[in-house]
């Protein structure tokens, strides 16, 4: 179990609303719910989310910002960002992506949405063990 006392922000509870969505456990702690919806997410090691996509037809989208840990990011057809503390990732509204921690590592980022007219999310396949490994060499 991760050591909260090292963490920028407390990794909250476990998050079962969405476990359907996630290889591995998530824990969830929402920061804001008023103007803009913000929380951290919190990944066990080797934990991601599947393929998604945040929809909108303004506006919209999500940026990542790294609080603790290693993690990866990834666009569909492009080659996976490692993360660490610090970086952030500016996801645009209508992007495959998914996001989750290193096989080795916890990983937290704060996730916030960008406000949307009509903003959605569709959940999509999951990344599989044979995509993620090849990550790790």
């Amino acid at each position: 179990m991760s050591d909260d006392s090292n963490m920028l922000f407390a990794k909250g509870e476990y998050n079962k609303s969405y476990e359907q969505y996630f290889i591995g456990k998530s824990y969830l702690n929402f920061l804001s719910k008023e103007q803009v919806f913000v929380a951290n997410v919190t990944f066990e090691p080797a934990c991601r989310n599947n393929w998604h996509i945040h929809n909108a037809d303004e506006g919209g989208g999500q940026i990542l910002i790294c609080t603790h840990g290693e993690g990866w990011y990834q666009e569909w057809g492009k080659e996976a960002r490692s993360l660490k503390v610090g970086d952030v990732v500016n996801i645009p509204a209508g992007v495959k992506h998914w996001h989750g921690a290193k096989k080795d590592s916890w990983f937290s980022h704060l996730a916030i949405e960008v406000p949307a007219k009509n903003g959605s999310n569709t959940w999509l396949e999951p990344v599989t063990d044979e995509e993620y490994l090849k990550l790790h060499g």
